[in-house]
């Protein structure tokens, strides 16, 4: 039989809900241009900051914390868009994701540069083990495979690839889902960071300015992005319909 789990005592639900308003306070404090700091998120919250300490010890967990449920809360309404499209169309519900992906990173900044700019490069066992379950990587990794179910887009074997490569597709310290990814077919993963970093690339110049404003008001160089990895994904035959569905969120946004 299950086993049944306990009820949450008072002290879980308490500090549950502590560390919603944390998070709740320090998206608050983003949106406001005002710095994240323990110091400023105690203040709106009406507690000492050696209070708060209880609860994140440093600046960085208070990072991790944020960054972590803004990622999740903000997939949840990429899954959410992308949910018009049946299970067995992976690749418009990546097209729609792409695209939802975009206009939140347009419309929220602070918040896409507190998640993606929070590199785990240089992160201990802990953060790393944090960072790396990451709602939206898992859920995009997980579209790029269903996609390949259907497609069978080709991708290196193991061999054909760099040793420094080889051993990050097998040790993945990236968010994606890839346990259920069988060892020899682990190359599809160098395909998706590949495709991940162009997506990533795009959004980031438009969502800090670093592009002309007429080009990002457009979406066209964002479009062209996505257009150029349709082939390699083996979506060249469905290129019209996906570039309909791309536009007619563009539109939306």
């Amino acid at each position: 039989m299950p086993q049944l789990r306990a009820p949450a005592t008072r002290r879980e639900r308490q500090r549950e809900a502590t560390y919603d308003e944390i998070v709740q306070v320090s998206t608050q404090l983003l949106e406001e241009g005002a710095d994240l700091s323990l110091r400023a998120v105690a203040s709106r919250m009406g507690m000492t900051a050696p209070a708060l300490y209880r609860y994140v010890a440093n600046h960085q967990q208070l990072v991790d914390l944020v960054a972590f449920e803004l990622d999740k809360a903000a997939t949840a309404t990429w899954v959410e868009a992308a949910s018009r499209f049946p299970d067995d169309d992976p690749a418009a519900r990546l097209a729609v994701a792409c695209a939802r992906f975009r206009q939140w990173a347009l419309l929220h900044p602070r918040q896409f540069a507190l998640v993606f700019a929070n590199p785990t490069a240089e992160a201990d066992t802990e953060r790393r083990e944090l960072l790396t379950v990451s709602t939206s990587g898992h859920y995009f990794t997980d579209l790029v495979w269903q996609i390949w179910e259907r497609t069978r887009f080709p991708y290196p074997s193991l061999d054909e690839l760099d040793p420094v490569i080889r051993d990050a597709v097998l040790n993945p310290l990236i968010p994606a889902k890839s346990d259920h990814i069988p060892r020899d077919d682990r190359g599809l993963l160098w395909i998706y960071m590949r495709a991940w970093s162009a997506l990533y690339g795009v959004v980031t110049l438009e969502s800090t300015g670093h592009c002309d404003p007429r080009v990002i008001a457009s979406g066209q160089l964002f479009r062209a992005t996505i257009a150029d990895w349709l082939g390699p994904l083996g979506l060249a035959d469905d290129r019209e319909r996906l570039l309909a569905i791309m536009d007619e969120e563009l539109a939306a946004g």
